[in-house]
């Protein structure tokens, strides 16, 4: 170790100018970097949720779409609401990347022929709005009301809210670019109509798209810079000198640019998640740095001089620090297992950055501070020969109410860790984002005053060709239509090429029922799509042979679960027919990614817990050592999750992934105590000045650096992106009592049971 310290310090201009160079030329591919927002983000490549998904719009287009909601609270049925609903439909359809628009004034209308009552008219509801009397506009109104297929869809209940839709092109795809333009091209449209006064909501695939980036930008931008400034005044205040302060940020800005860097060169996309990267180095690098420039201090203070002040940091340090490093890999790379691609994403590249960060402050520390040689005052000298009367208060206490600490502590722990019991997840998309973001305001501004915003995509395979069309099969999907909505309010409408069937036939037979002839469904469909204007076909609907129908419901926002419940009580119920169906749509691949989510907290956990118990039998090779590492790092995510149950708080993705990380940076902490305390007891000192050791040595490093991990960590509650806020908070709440726990359960653990003139932990 000597021989690579003094290999340090003979080639300190080399590293103190090489590292920072590499790291420029590296960051100059930070130029390409991009963001992404598409659904597919989420999913794996070979993931069979995005096949189905692919499989469900190779054969019914394209269901994402714009949507443009408004109200007008005397009745949208009035020559100005309809002149700007149909102003906005004739630009949605000269668009680029919109196949089609749907809204009041082209709702294709059924109804028997005033002249002709034997004949069927299929026109569009709204024609000449100028000539429309305030009588016929009423009895427009009240027509509307009774249509099935209108109502809850392109007009509310009360006929004051209504949503004009804007189809998008199977060639639009998933390209962020076509998102951003095709919302700004909605955005100009909307802003021609500003003069007539309403207020429009946006939604939709490329609305939600663009909120996804957009905070993941806004994310990238404000939090990376806010947390390098509080990181440097916390430090200011701990070192009181620019050179401490300086060293610290320099080793986690070098390590984030490169990272960040291989990611671009990899060519990865940046999203919600791997947009924290960098507030993620900040948070795990900068612990490495502090505690070798600490004690490096600490050896300046006994009245070393630079060199020697250098080796005695970096023997003391080089073992715990890369430890640490390991250990705080391992909790991330645990991520790398998830199904989730962004968190996989950002648990490999954090990893790989916590290794970095330990090559970085082993090299370019060191040989900066052999360079610069910090000056230590006088006072500073003598205040170093002083005994601590705040280790020898603190170590004494320990060790009179050892027993009390216990008791206190694990009562604590097993009340609110019950709460564990009532924890709920949640994955819904639309409760990612605060609801002062405007994509939720959107949404629930729909739920409220329309329809359901979420959708439910059912393919009903009939068996054989052109079988939808067989009376039976109609019958069994109009049983499932109500019965659905019977059995769950949250569903709002149900629509299927039934309702034009049923309609057909009520309007040429006076009966809303389902014919039981089957050439009379098949000319009802074939009349109605020879009536429709070009570009308004069924094809949507139905696939080529006419064999799957595809059924779509309206939901509100609900919790995953309940997801989860609707979708499996829908399948379900087409398995007791002679018919099969399964549900897709980009809500059901969501609410599927739950159970990711929830694999990703339970197994990365569980390999993080692994993981670092090998490492610490592999290094310390003493069994009884094990329990010291998991106890204190596992009772903080048990008491924070045990708190979000007793509160009635859901686990989200964000939370998710907190767990792992929480046991790889926490034990950190514990690894820093237990190896100064062996380091103690290896030289034969009693658990009273072992202890007074530990705090000396590692005890203030210890509480300074979780005091700037939770002030790291805490920033992500400023974000909009929800799952971000939960993340920061938890972290930062479990980091907190971490430490509490390492610093009063775990040394009452040691005074208990580790009190032998030789300690236990010694091999």
């Amino acid at each position: 170790m000597n021989k690579f310290i003094d290999f340090i310090i003979r080639f300190r201009w080399f590293f103190a100018i090489t590292i920072p160079l590499v790291t420029i030329l590296m960051a100059s591919q930070l130029k390409h970097l991009e963001f992404e927002g598409s659904y597919r983000i989420w999913f794996d490549k070979d993931s069979q949720i995005l096949k189905n998904y692919d499989d469900f719009r190779s054969i019914f287009g394209n269901d994402d779409a714009v949507t443009i909601i408004f109200r007008d609270d005397n009745g949208i049925m009035n020559p100005k609401a309809l002149h700007v609903i149909d102003n906005i439909t004739q630009k949605l359809w000269t668009t680029k990347y919109i196949a089609r628009a749907d809204s009041l004034t082209n709702y294709q209308y059924v109804h028997a022929d005033p002249e002709y009552p034997d004949d069927v008219l299929v026109e569009d509801f709204i024609d000449d709005i100028d000539a429309l009397s305030p009588e016929q506009l009423a009895e427009k109104a009240r027509i509307i009301q009774t249509e099935d297929t209108a109502v809850h869809r392109l007009i509310s209940e009360d006929g004051k809210t209504t949503m004009i839709v804007g189809r998008m092109t199977p060639k639009a795809g998933d390209d962020p670019m076509v998102a951003a333009n095709l919302k700004a091209s909605v955005e100009e449209i909307v802003a021609a109509e500003a003069g007539s006064g309403y207020k429009f909501h946006l939604g939709g695939g490329p609305v939600l798209n663009m909120a996804f980036i957009n905070l993941g930008q806004h994310d990238a931008a404000t939090f990376t810079p806010l947390v390098l400034l509080i990181a440097m005044i916390l430090l200011w205040i701990i070192f009181r000198r620019p050179s401490g302060m300086l060293l610290s940020i320099s080793v986690v800005i070098f390590t984030f640019l490169i990272v960040l860097s291989v990611q671009v060169l990899l060519g990865y996309k940046m999203n919600n998640f791997t947009a924290n990267i960098p507030v993620f180095v900040v948070a795990i690098g900068i612990a490495d740095a502090m505690h070798l420039f600490w004690i490096y201090l600490i050896g300046r203070r006994k009245g070393m001089d630079n060199h020697e002040a250098i080796h005695y940091s970096v023997n003391k340090n080089f073992l715990p620090i890369l430890l640490t490093s390991l250990t705080t890999a391992a909790g991330f790379a645990s991520l790398g297992i998830s199904h989730v691609i962004p968190i996989r994403t950002l648990g490999i590249a954090t990893a790989n950055a916590a290794l970095l960060a330990f090559v970085l402050t082993i090299l370019f520390v060191p040989a900066v501070l052999a360079i610069i040689n910090p000056k230590v005052k006088e006072k500073e000298l003598k205040k170093a020969q002083e005994r601590s009367p705040f280790a020898h208060s603190y170590a004494q206490w320990i060790i009179q109410h050892d027993t009390k600490i216990l008791a206190f502590s694990s009562l604590l722990f097993i009340v609110i860790g019950l709460g564990i019991a009532f924890v709920k997840m949640d994955s819904n998309t639309v409760r990612y984002f605060s609801k002062d973001v405007e994509f939720r305001k959107t949404v629930e501004f729909m739920e409220k005053s329309l329809t359901g915003p979420m959708s439910y995509e059912l393919v009903v395979d009939s068996g054989k060709k052109d079988g939808i069309k067989v009376p039976e099969f109609m019958k069994t999907v109009e049983k499932f239509q109500n019965e659905f909505k019977e059995t769950y309010p949250a569903v709002r409408h149900v629509a299927s090429l039934l309702d034009i069937v049923k309609t057909f036939n009520e309007v040429m037979n006076n009966s809303k029922s389902v014919p039981d002839n089957n050439q009379l469904i098949a000319q009802y469909l074939l009349l109605y799509s020879l009536s429709l204007p070009q570009g308004m076909e069924i094809n949507d609907r139905m696939d080529v042979n006419e064999q799957l129908l595809r059924v779509t419901a309206l939901v509100n926002i609900v919790d995953t679960s309940l997801d989860l419940e609707m979708i499996q009580w829908a399948e379900d119920w087409w398995k007791t027919t002679p018919y099969t169906a399964h549900i897709s749509g980009q809500t059901a691949m969501f609410a599927h990614m739950q159970s990711d989510v929830t694999d990703t907290l339970v197994q990365s956990i569980l390999l993080a817990i692994g993981s670092v118990s090998l490492m610490m039998m592999f290094i310390f090779r003493n069994l009884r050592m094990i329990p010291l590492f998991i106890v204190p790092n596992v009772l903080p995510i048990a008491l924070v999750v045990g708190a979000m149950g007793w509160l009635g708080m859901t686990i989200d993705m964000g939370v998710a992934i907190s767990g792992a990380i929480i046991i790889g940076v926490a034990v950190d902490d514990t690894i820093h105590f237990l190896v100064k305390y062996r380091e103690a007891r290896k030289r034969g000192d009693d658990m009273q000045t072992s202890l007074e050791y530990v705090m000396q040595y590692a005890g203030s490093a210890i509480i300074f650096t979780t005091i700037i991990l939770s002030a790291a960590f805490l920033v992500f509650s400023f974000s909009q992106f929800l799952p971000n806020v939960h993340f920061g908070i938890v972290t930062a709440m479990a980091l907190v009592i971490a430490v509490m726990v390492d610093l009063l359960m775990l040394p009452a653990i040691l005074s208990k049971f580790d009190s032998a003139k030789k300690s236990l932990l010694v091999n």
